[in-house]
């Protein structure tokens, strides 16, 4: 009886710990660009990971193709895209029905010289985004991670370009506050 009773104490310890194991997980998504590129995609604690973007400042904007704001924003997305390329990366998702052909079709038309994908191949991630960050739909509707992938920024409606690229400039700074202090904990220690 003994030997029952621990077993199940046991079992019952185990199955608890892996039940708050898995609450505390976050889920891991995939999109995939207009050029057949695969992302994935790991929520975290404060934000995303996504592979092949990291240490850039990540700037995911849900938009569509009849938006008039969103149509006016992708000519400033553009220009920050070609003039930050390696601090800056632009995720276009388009969340107003079209496939991933339409898209790859729109993009090229408008020239998107960033990351464009439809919501097709990103439904699991446009999902956890109106939960997570209680998005209604609203479009554009940016959300901008620092370096390390933390939402540090969420806006429904258009930024000017010159707000878009102050932004860039600050979420890019964690970077480099990061790299100062592990210098400096190097050098003291």
């Amino acid at each position: 009886m003994k030997l029952l009773t621990s077993a199940l104490l046991l079992f019952s310890i185990f199955s608890y710990a892996q039940a708050v194991e898995k609450q505390s997980s976050y889920p891991v998504m995939s999109m995939t660009d207009t050029h057949g590129k695969t992302y994935k995609v790991e929520g975290t604690e404060q934000g995303l990971k996504i592979e092949g973007l990291e240490g850039k400042v990540i700037f995911l904007e849900f938009f569509g193709h009849q938006c008039p704001p969103c149509l006016a924003s992708i000519p400033h997305l553009i220009h920050l895209q070609k003039k930050y390329p390696d601090t800056l990366a632009v995720v276009g998702i388009e969340v107003q029905g079209y496939n991933a052909a339409q898209t790859a079709a729109f993009a090229k038309e408008k020239g998107m010289n960033y990351i464009v994908v439809s919501e097709e191949t990103a439904s699991a991630l446009v999902n956890y985004i109106q939960q997570r960050a209680r998005w209604r739909g609203s479009i554009p509707f940016l959300v901008a991670m620092d370096t390390t992938g933390n939402v540090q920024f969420v806006q429904a409606g258009m930024l000017p370009e010159s707000s878009l690229e102050e932004l860039i400039g600050q979420l890019s700074k964690s970077k480099k506050q990061n790299i100062e202090t592990n210098t400096s904990k190097q050098t003291h220690n």
